[in-house]
């Protein structure tokens, strides 16, 4: 299935941020709503700053018109005030994107264990992103880091509690 993208990536101003304050926060959340969805469909979980302005996100080159690096690093912020996106260092080049927030991804998965009847069971984080159990399941593949965020957020809930195995990390959900 081939991403779609939306009608003003087609549109050559929807590439300079505009002046008016109104306009700008409706291109801003059109922007932010197009690179969550781009990283949701193509599974990113991280991006660096330097080459998203050569990703075909940020760069139309069918109209051959780019977002500036300024304008890219407005974008992020925007995203980082919504909560779907953390930086990875202090000079704000690498960054996590959240197109789902650990919240939504633990409540996703609760559910599932719910449905499957393994409440009160002992997961490890292996079984969770990658067993055999999970295949077809939203958050199968789902990165070390976010799946452990993710249970975080079931943890502070009272719905699971995060235990340390010999062979690394586990989970129990109640």
């Amino acid at each position: 299935m081939s991403f779609e993208w939306p009608w003003q990536y087609s549109f050559p101003p929807f590439f300079t941020l505009q002046p008016n304050v109104d306009t700008r926060q409706k291109q801003l959340a059109a922007w932010c709503s197009l690179a969550l969805s781009y990283c949701r469909h193509h599974k990113l979980y991280t991006l660096d700053v330097m080459e998203a302005q050569e990703s075909p996100v940020f760069n139309n080159k069918k109209i051959e018109r780019k977002l500036s690096m300024e304008a890219i690093q407005v974008v992020f912020e925007e995203l980082r005030k919504k909560g779907n996106l953390d930086w990875l260092d202090k000079n704000k080049s690498r960054c996590l994107v959240m197109w789902r927030r650990p919240e939504e991804w633990g409540k996703l998965i609760h559910q599932w264990v719910s449905k499957i009847g393994m409440v009160n069971s002992v997961f490890t984080l292996y079984e969770l992103s990658n067993g055999d159990d999970t295949e077809g399941e939203e958050f199968h593949g789902l990165e070390d880091w976010m799946l452990l965020r993710s249970l975080q957020a079931l943890q502070a809930d009272g719905k699971a509690e995060i235990i340390t195995m010999d062979d690394g990390k586990g989970v129990k959900f109640f």
